[in-house]
């Protein structure tokens, strides 16, 4: 499972704002009181510069108080910042390539599909629903971490993917082919296709590895009530919807809208030479 840094973040907040809290209400006053019984029986004779360093020294806070009191308010913008609009996301696989590729960092829009409460996901209001065509982060139902995909089939739809062939509702999803190219896989470079897909007025590029037919036995899914389906642009090397099943609307977590960085695996430093928008 990955680190869930929402709960962490909210986990941080409640933790410096109840120090705070509970320091404002029981603690300060007695560092108030302390001060004034000093200034009323302990600060004849002495000089102002000694009150006021025995003033302060009184009216300090504990360290854990002053740092919780210094990073409460950072940490609660960050808190809001990746609850409600936008947060960051390191591409893992390369099921989304070549749109996508592995160390890409990309950013995403947490209030699309509508504001959502951290951590436990409940929905405050809607915005919009996916369409077909965009890339979304989400939960699949079989595991519990991040993933993305691209939209292809809406609630009520009926998908196909035959023969390399995608068709929604029973129309063949236009698909030109681009070139020959060779594809990265777990068992070495594969002869592969690339190609430009258009879903919704959405183009995008997909990929096949030539000669390698599915083996999934099923070809055909109806997508129920509030559910979408997901598929990768890698579309011969991702786990997705074909496998899984589709994904329930609230397990949905944003939409991709652009990558900020790339940085290739291991000792290799960040680039910005793939900063685009996501289509």
């Amino acid at each position: 499972m990955d680190i869930d840094f929402s709960l962490v973040l909210v986990c941080l907040v409640s933790f410096c704002g109840l120090l705070w809290l509970l320091d404002s209400l029981f603690v300060k006053k007695s560092r108030d009181q302390a001060v004034e019984e000093f200034r009323a029986n302990s600060s004849k004779g002495k000089s102002d510069e000694e009150i006021m360093a025995a003033v302060e020294e009184l009216s300090r806070e504990s360290l854990p108080v002053e740092y919780a009191k210094s990073f409460f308010p950072v940490l609660l913008i960050v808190l809001m910042l990746r609850s409600f609009l936008i947060e960051p996301f390191q591409i893992p696989t390369g099921s989304m390539i070549p749109t996508l590729e592995v160390g890409d960092f990309i950013l995403v829009n947490k209030y699309a599909y509508g504001v959502r409460l951290p951590v436990i996901g409940t929905k405050l209001f809607n915005v919009a629903d996916p369409q077909r065509g965009e890339v979304m982060v989400f939960i699949p139902p079989h595991v519990d971490q991040y993933y993305i995909k691209r939209v292809i089939g809406l609630p009520g739809d009926t998908v196909r993917y035959e023969d390399k062939r995608l068709y929604i509702n029973g129309d063949l999803i236009s698909e030109e082919f681009q070139q020959d190219i060779l594809i990265d896989t777990s068992i070495g470079l594969l002869d592969g296709t690339l190609h430009v897909e258009t879903i919704n007025g959405v183009e995008h590029a997909t990929q096949h590895i030539t000669g390698i037919t599915s083996q999934r036995p099923r070809t055909t899914w109806v997508i129920p009530n509030g559910n979408y389906f997901m598929m990768g642009d890698n579309r011969d090397n991702s786990s997705d919807s074909r496998e899984w099943g589709t994904v329930p609307e609230k397990d949905i977590v944003g939409k991709a809208i652009a990558v900020w960085m790339h940085k290739e695996p291991g000792l290799n430093l960040p680039t910005f030479s793939r900063n685009q928008l996501i289509e």
